[in-house]
């Protein structure tokens, strides 16, 4: 059943939003947008409100005690996904002509904010938002009509993303799966690591090498990327191993064992993959940010509202400054990442330049959380470890998006490096 918003059914809700951007941005003409479709002048404010309105009416229906039995079953939180699919917020990027909202990557990145801040984790959906993108980029009009509707509808699963492999780390132009064409099928063989959600996925977007690299002019030639169908390639040589971790992420490894792969499923030119890869990889680092966001925002809510209410020696603890001050401070951090974050994404809808803006995002949100996290934990004290109040369990997720998907240190090099001209450290 869906969830009802003031009167409303919460999908009617959201179908209105789609009616008066699409308004709005006929009006004004949209600019083309680098993600594939158009980017939109909308009403921001009134589009935000309603957007938080439905994802937080959907967070009701899934709080902390559901989210605390997927932690400790190390369960993916299925029903959770499938109200997100059926209001059509998953397909919110994907243009109208293929099914989707055709929302532009700020409202994305509002929708995935929402979720984290209202307690829920969007590590088991987003993935979607941004590995479609290759398809919607860099795919031809046959990939596009005959997978993208099905995404939108929920009908298929895009979540697997195969990149990253146990020897090449983030290495990429290092990775050994080899894709070798045999008359109407590239027969595929290799292993990739951190392969998120291949377990409850239908599709992936898999990087694999076409070129030895003994043989490639340049690193960054000889990669090619491939939609594959899992549902199919499970049965024909592929295997699954799922990784446990500290947090509940549905993480896995995959292994290829000669699966064939249909050449019409090759995406984009062969060779030029890693290209294909890297074009999307803005809107990811982006869209993650504003989930970093919406983590801190719920730490410091939850901070301030037990210090308002936590009595100690007959005074409310959030009276000390030693309890306030860190917790302003976390509020001053992810506020201002915030703005990093919407500048990032304005940029990125212009079609304009936007990497070093989208890693520092990345960056700097990802540390704030961990600032709001810590600042969380410490006002809670003992009961912040305490699984009832959640505070450790949205601690434990919070810190991965320092790692992932890609690493502080990895941007450092990259603003070290693109922006300010030193030598590159590795």
């Amino acid at each position: 059943m869906l969830p009802r918003i003031g009167g409303y059914a919460a999908r009617e809700r959201f179908v209105r939003i789609r009616s008066r951007t699409r308004l709005a941005g006929a009006a004004t003409g949209p600019p083309h947008s680098s993600h594939g479709g158009t980017s939109m002048h909308i009403d921001h404010s009134e589009t935000v409100t309603q957007l938080r309105a439905t994802v937080e009416r959907v967070c009701k229906d899934f709080p902390g005690e559901y989210w605390r039995a997927k932690d400790r079953e190390r369960a993916y939180p299925g029903e959770f996904v499938q109200a997100l699919t059926e209001l059509g917020l998953l397909a919110a990027l994907i243009p109208e002509e293929f099914g989707g909202s055709g929302l532009p990557l700020s409202m994305g990145a509002e929708i995935l904010k929402a979720i984290h801040e209202f307690g829920g984790n969007a590590g088991a959906c987003h993935a979607q938002m941004y590995t479609m993108g290759t398809v919607l980029r860099h795919g031809n009009a046959e990939q596009k009509n005959r997978y993208l509707p099905k995404i939108a509808s929920g009908e298929l699963r895009l979540q697997a993303f195969g990149v990253t492999e146990p020897t090449a780390g983030t290495d990429t132009t290092n990775i050994s799966t080899m894709a070798v064409r045999q008359g109407d099928h590239y027969i595929v063989n290799g292993q990739k690591v951190w392969t998120s959600r291949a377990e409850q996925s239908d599709l992936m977007v898999l990087l694999a090498r076409t070129t030895p690299k003994d043989e490639v002019k340049k690193r960054t030639e000889g990669l090619s990327v491939f939609l594959v169908d899992m549902r199919h390639a499970k049965q024909h040589g592929m295997t699954i191993k799922p990784i446990r971790t500290m947090i509940n992420h549905s993480t896995t490894e995959v292994f290829f064992d000669n699966v064939p792969v249909p050449v019409e499923n090759l995406i984009g030119e062969e060779g030029q993959g890693l290209r294909y890869i890297l074009s999307g990889m803005n809107a990811e680092r982006i869209l993650i940010a504003s989930e970093c966001i919406g983590d801190g925002r719920w730490f410091i809510k939850k901070a301030k509202d037990y210090a308002c209410e936590r009595r100690v020696f007959g005074r409310p603890i959030g009276q000390n400054q030693g309890i306030q001050f860190p917790i302003a401070r976390a509020y001053a951090e992810v506020e201002a990442a915030n703005l990093m974050v919407d500048h990032a994404a304005k940029l990125y809808e212009q079609g304009q330049p936007c990497g070093t803006q989208a890693n520092i995002s990345k960056l700097l949100a990802s540390e704030a959380a961990w600032h709001a996290a810590e600042a969380c934990i410490q006002t809670f004290g003992g009961f912040g470890v305490a699984e009832e109040y959640d505070v450790e369990r949205k601690f434990r997720e919070s810190r991965l998006y320092q790692i992932a998907p890609i690493s502080t240190n990895l941007i450092l090099s990259y603003v070290a490096e693109h922006e300010l001209g030193m030598p590159r450290s590795y």
